[in-house]
């Protein structure tokens, strides 16, 4: 971790070193080693915080981020809370995170996935199968996977699994095409029907050529026998 030495040096979001230099009602303001010092409002504490004094003393070594950077007026303001490196509008389903098991309860663990709040796997997405406990598959600490399967970001609820997504299944229907499939002895009495049919086209032509030639060699005979009782 970098330390800043000027208030240039400031980023939303940096991690720094911190002395609790004077406690206040509404807050502490701390050094951060830039020559100005920090405000810790009584709201930044992570937790709820009637007196100051009881949350902080003078000369206590703190981690803070930085959360808000007035350089016209050199005001900074800090806070004890991570902020969020995941934004709600990248928290979407079906999206993967890897994050640390913050808390396990008898329904489930509950996931830091870097967002403003954690995420819930409940204890029958903890693993394919049956879980009797949720303890039995994770511990507070471990690093895990997620798959963001539900999210409602107006109550600020994030539901996630530890499982693999289900492979697509595969129905009958996807194959079938538009026309119905021909079975083997189908093909095989289209075939010969097709094939008796051009033998019977082939004897058909072959009978009318016989009967034309057979009717010409007729009217030759009848047209001799006209012209012999004629000259006869």
């Amino acid at each position: 971790m970098t330390q800043p030495t000027t208030l240039s040096d400031l980023k939303v979001g940096m991690q720094l070193n911190a002395t609790v230099k004077a406690i206040e009602l509404y807050g502490a303001f701390v050094d951060i080693g830039i020559g100005n010092d920090a405000l810790l409002h009584i709201s930044q504490f992570g937790k709820p915080v009637k007196n100051v004094e009881d949350a902080a003393k003078v000369g206590d070594k703190l981690t803070v981020y930085v959360i808000k950077v007035d350089a016209e007026n050199k005001r900074i303001a800090v806070s004890l809370v991570k902020p969020a490196t995941v934004t709600w509008e990248d928290v979407n389903e079906g999206v993967m995170f890897t994050g640390q098991v913050i808390r396990v309860e008898s329904y489930g663990a509950f996931v830091d996935i870097g967002a403003e709040r954690p995420g819930m796997v409940h204890i029958s997405e903890l693993a394919d199968g049956f879980v009797r406990n949720a303890s039995d598959v994770v511990k507070v600490g471990d690093s895990v996977t997620a798959r963001v399967l539900k999210v409602n970001k107006k109550k600020k609820q994030i539901d996630l699994s530890l499982k693999a997504p289900e492979e697509p299944r595969v129905r009958v229907a996807d194959f079938e095409d538009d026309e119905p499939m021909q079975t083997a002895f189908a093909m095989a009495f289209q075939k010969a029907t097709t094939t008796k049919g051009d033998a019977s086209a082939k004897n058909a032509a072959k009978h009318a050529q016989r009967a034309k030639r057979q009717q010409r060699e007729d009217n030759e005979e009848i047209f001799e026998r006209t012209l012999k009782n004629h000259r006869g």
